[in-house]
């Protein structure tokens, strides 16, 4: 651990990861709010249903109680998980539904480590180059 967080313990990193967090979900949303939603319904859709979800979870850490808000984030990839685990055990298994929610999940993860890298960036450098979180993906 960096050892800035040794000297105030884990109340400290918690709020910096939660405040991390609050930061770029909240870009992600704008961003995904100026998107142009693709031809496809079904994509239109999708998309939809991620930033609802995404939105819902932002509002939720935001009303817990104070001192509360990371642990109410820590369970949410939980709870998103075993949603994402019920719908995908209802569908064909040659369609490979947990390979296609691993990858996904995966997605998310890089998506928020690269969140992070260019803000770390960003900060070092003190301009923005106009790199950003990115939702597109495919899904096989």
């Amino acid at each position: 651990m960096c050892g800035d967080f040794d000297e105030d313990g884990p109340g400290k990193l918690e709020e910096v990861l939660y405040d991390r967090y609050q930061a770029h979900a909240k870009l992600l949303l704008e961003r995904q709010a100026v998107k142009h939603n693709p031809g496809d319904p079904v994509v239109a859709a999708i998309e939809t249903l991620f930033t609802a979800a995404l939105g819902r979870a932002v509002k939720d850490t935001e009303t817990a109680d104070e001192g509360r808000q990371y642990e109410m984030l820590s369970m949410q990839p939980l709870v998103f998980a075993r949603l994402a685990g019920y719908l995908a055990g209802h569908l064909a298994m040659q369609e490979d539904p947990l390979h296609k929610v691993m990858d996904a999940m995966l997605h998310g993860y890089r998506e928020a480590n690269d969140a992070q890298h260019n803000h770390d960036r960003d900060h070092h450098h003190g301009h923005d180059h106009g790199h950003g979180i990115s939702s597109d993906h495919h899904h096989h």
